[in-house]
């Protein structure tokens, strides 16, 4: 109880090896977000489980002894729906959003239910292949900073 939300994730996935943290952007028992989310696109605040519990969404989390930190290979959950937007559009005093083109078609039934997420092919690659930086498994434009960051630390990016 006295660490924080992101200390707590990373003791525990540290000690566990792999997690999956559900209900992630909903209010934890002091009243704060575990992490931040949108209101208008998973389902944070739908009960669950046991009482008191909430979200139907989350995150996969693996430890990763390179850079020893939890790597998140994958966010994901159901979509809101019209009841569950309405709810979390009110508890991030965000209502005015009812008025854009999603949520009214959303909110008219005009959309089909969804759920989302996927594992990170390139998070999954930088795991088992023990990557320090992303670099080095798929190729991109990289700042000089980060470039000069990286030939400091000896890691080759593509």
């Amino acid at each position: 109880p006295s660490l924080s939300p992101k200390e707590r994730e990373y003791r525990i996935t540290k000690e566990k090896g792999a997690v999956f943290i559900y209900g992630i952007g909903g209010a934890l028992g002091d009243g704060i977000p575990h992490d931040g989310r949108a209101p208008d696109y998973d389902d944070w605040s739908t009960p669950c489980g046991e009482e008191g519990l909430y979200g139907l969404n989350g995150d996969l989390l693996l430890w990763d002894e390179v850079l020893d930190i939890p790597l998140e290979m994958s966010s994901m959950g159901i979509r809101v729906n019209g009841e569950s937007l309405l709810r979390q559009l009110a508890l991030k005093d965000a209502m005015d959003r009812r008025e854009l083109y999603f949520h009214k078609k959303l909110l008219s039934g005009e959309l089909p239910l969804c759920i989302g997420g996927g594992i990170g092919q390139s998070r999954l690659c930088m795991y088992y292949l023990k990557k320090a930086h992303i670099g080095e498994i798929q190729a991109s434009v990289w700042s000089e900073e980060m470039e000069a960051k990286c030939r400091e630390a000896h890691i080759p990016l593509m």
